[in-house]
Parts: C-alpha cells; sequence; structure tokens
C-alpha cells in the first residue's frame, strides 16, 4: 500500500526509490514532515526498510542534500559552462537563485538542514560544487585570491537566494527575479572595478 506519488517499490533500487520518495515529501511539506517512516510509506516499503541504506534521518538528509548539489551543478553548468563575462557570471547567479525557488524544500536542506559531514556522496557533492564556484572565480576574476573571491561570489549569490525565498525580495515574476540577482552581481562588479581612491 502506498500514498499517491510514488508507485509501490517492488524490486530494484531501493535507495534510488527512497530517496525519490523523500524529495517528493520534501516538495510536498518540507523537512520538518520528513521522515523515515514517512519515506516508507511514500515508497511503498515497510518501515524498517529505510534503516538498511540509512542509517537515521540525518543520513538520509544528507543523501537527499547530494542529489540536490547534483541537480543545481547541472543548472549551473547549464546556464554558463565557461564563463568570462560579467553576463556569463550574472546568468550563473540567476540559474542558482532560480533553482532555489523552484525547488524550496530541497534547497533548505541542502543548506539549512543538520546533515551527516562523513556522507561520501554528500562530501563529494559539495566538494564539485566549491569547484565549480572557483573555476568561475578564476575566469571572471583573474589575478583575484579563488578561496576569498569564492566565498565572497557565493555568499552573495545564496543570499540573494534566501532573500527571495523568505519573501524579503519581490520574487512575483521570474523576469523580476532575474533583473534583481543580474542588477546585485553588476553592483558589486561596478565596485570592484572602482578606483580605490572612490572606495577610501
Amino acid at each position: 500500500m502506498t500514498t499517491s506519488g510514488t508507485q509501490p517499490y517492488h524490486h530494484g533500487d531501493l535507495p534510488s526509490a527512497l530517496l525519490r520518495a523523500a524529495v517528493e515529501l520534501l516538495e510536498e511539506n518540507g523537512a520538518a514532515e520528513l521522515s523515515l517512516r514517512a519515506v516508507a510509506r511514500r515508497a511503498g516499503v515497510s518501515t524498517a526498510a529505510p534503516y538498511r541504506h540509512f542509517a537515521d534521518r540525518d543520513a538520509l538528509l544528507s543523501a537527499v542534500a547530494a542529489v540536490g548539489y547534483q541537480d543545481l551543478a547541472n543548472r549551473l553548468i547549464a546556464a554558463c559552462q565557461s564563463p568570462t563575462t560579467p553576463e556569463d557570471l550574472a546568468a550563473i547567479a540567476v540559474a542558482y537563485v532560480r533553482f532555489a525557488l523552484d525547488r524550496p524544500g530541497l534547497f533548505r536542506v541542502m543548506f539549512a538542514e543538520p546533515c551527516d559531514p562523513t556522507s561520501p556522496e554528500r562530501v563529494a557533492a559539495t566538494e564539485a560544487i566549491h569547484g565549480y564556484v572557483k573555476a568561475v572565480v578564476r575566469q571572471a576574476f583573474p589575478g583575484s585570491d579563488p578561496d576569498s573571491m569564492s566565498n565572497a561570489v557565493w555568499a552573495l549569490v545564496h543570499g540573494l537566494a534566501f532573500l527571495h525565498l523568505d519573501g524579503k525580495l519581490d520574487g512575483t515574476s521570474a523576469e523580476t527575479v532575474a533583473d534583481t540577482v543580474r542588477a546585485a552581481v553588476f553592483a558589486v562588479l561596478t565596485v570592484r572595478q572602482a578606483p580605490r581612491s572612490i572606495l577610501t
């Protein structure tokens, strides 16, 4: 027996079926309602079945977060694989914020829920994102400290994502969101390129 959504699990890859069920529940109800028992019900398996693959809720959240990081990476690469201009950087920023708004439950699990730091899938996924951001910085900001600049760029875009998610910035349309994000990116680039005398 199962609820609406995921079909009952009969054979094949049980961990993937459980992850799909978990993501569905996140997108419907948020992380507060996510539990191994609820995921088992959604996947149509016994309540004991998830424990063969996930030690506890945090382990499940780590696996879900890894899925989210991979989806996010795919979105960013699709937006611009080899950024070289401010417009390219702005397109990546828009894709990041758009991902947060399209998949808010998943995004919050990735960044606002406790996860198992020893999860190899989660560690690999986060390292891939870090590597991508550093690669963007090296191309868009040649000569800068890649670690410091990647932190600054990520902080800017991540902050914009949560400000939109929390309703602090106008998210009434995709165009409005994109315009706000692009304007913020270009504003920071303008300040960075300004003569030092203006900034002191």
